[in-house]
């Protein structure tokens, strides 16, 4: 049901199966079921037996409809127990204070014994759970389980869910998947939606502006970083025939820009599909798409750089002649932290900036 990356449906098989398993992301469908026909729910939420709540105050009155690519959904009680589903989604509602009863194992990253990221366990645990229920849904969406938990919730608006499946979970409670695209929602507007629907939208609203004033302060203590421009790219060393590029519409990319680089003018001008997350440029295109992108950020490990630089085609690219690149490796930190949420922001932005600081000369 729920595939293991993010863009299956997006890119060839061979590059699919290597990047996005390793980018990161559970999926409940395609991204083509974004254009799904529209579906209208309306449930009321169950009790609160045995919440697991921190008490977070309700800014809001209920009832709450929350538009998205399926219709709508009605929450007609503030949710006390809720249910997160797919990557990142619990990370929004643990940092507004709430503890997930019931959350999706990551599949990407320096996964902890509890099969969750070291920054949303560590949040678990400032809360007061150190056996957090961590579903076994890497195959698809734990039905039963989900149910198990009795939510009054289940909130992944950064997420795959396809109709068919949002459609099952509603039947267990009000369900919010993607608002518009699969896949597309940045940590802004997840953080938002999940605090809306919660009821906490004044608090989620401030825990934005917060977040974006700790980049803001921390990207400020990299001068050599200032007016740079930065493409994070999938480059398999193995195959260098072509490669791809996250564009601003991706998580990925727009996390870049968030922290005040600039995305590549020539690569965005290879962008045929104004709507697609990612570009995908041909090997003899490499030296002239990423003539003006000062550092590459891509997947992949300690040979990465040295297959770039032998190649006779890549070793042209300035970023790679000068060893301008930057390597995130699939089982460490920054791998899973450069698909951003507002736990993993303050976990691993100064690594982040240190990483990419120290391939600039």
């Amino acid at each position: 049901m729920r595939a293991k990356n993010l863009l299956n449906a997006a890119i060839p098989m061979a590059l699919a199966v290597a990047v996005v398993a390793g980018c990161g992301a559970k999926n409940g469908g395609s991204e083509s079921s974004a254009t799904a026909k529209s579906a209208s729910v309306t449930t009321s939420s169950k009790s609160s037996e045995n919440t697991s709540s921190s008490g977070a105050v309700s800014t809001a009155s209920f009832p709450i409809t929350m538009k998205h690519a399926y219709g709508e959904t009605i929450i007609n009680a503030k949710p006390e127990r809720v249910v997160t589903l797919d990557w990142n989604n619990a990370d929004a509602v643990l940092a507004l204070g709430i503890v997930p009863v019931g959350t999706a194992r990551a599949n990407w990253g320096p996964v902890t014994d509890k099969g969750l990221l070291p920054w949303t366990e560590e949040k678990f645990k400032e809360l007061g759970t150190d056996n957090p229920n961590v579903f076994n849904d890497l195959e698809g969406y734990d039905y039963e389980a989900v149910a198990a938990a009795k939510p009054d919730i289940i909130v992944a608006p950064y997420s795959g869910m396809d109709e068919k499946a949002y459609k099952r979970l509603s039947e267990i409670a009000p369900t919010l998947p993607f608002k518009e695209t699969a896949w597309k929602t940045t940590w802004r507007e997840q953080t938002v939606e999940v605090a809306e629907a919660l009821g906490l939208t004044a608090e989620g609203e401030k825990l934005v502006a917060d977040t974006d004033a700790f980049i803001k302060e921390n990207f400020a203590k990299y001068p050599n970083l200032a007016n740079k421009s930065v493409a994070i790219c999938y480059i398999n060393a193995a195959d260098l025939s072509s490669f791809s590029v996250y564009r601003t519409a991706d998580p990925r990319g727009a996390y870049l820009t968030d922290l005040g680089f600039t995305f590549p003018e020539k690569v965005e001008a290879l962008a045929t599909d104004k709507n697609a997350f990612y570009v995908q440029i041909s090997s003899e295109l490499a030296v002239d798409a990423l003539s003006d992108t000062d550092i590459i950020i891509t997947y992949g490990d300690d040979k990465t750089v040295a297959a770039l630089q032998k190649d006779a085609i890549f070793s042209k690219i300035p970023a790679v002649k000068e060893g301008r690149v930057v390597v995130l490796d699939s089982n460490g930190n920054l791998a899973a932290a450069c698909n951003p949420s507002v736990l993993s922001i303050k976990a691993e932005l100064v690594n982040y900036l240190e990483a990419i600081n120290a391939v600039v000369k």
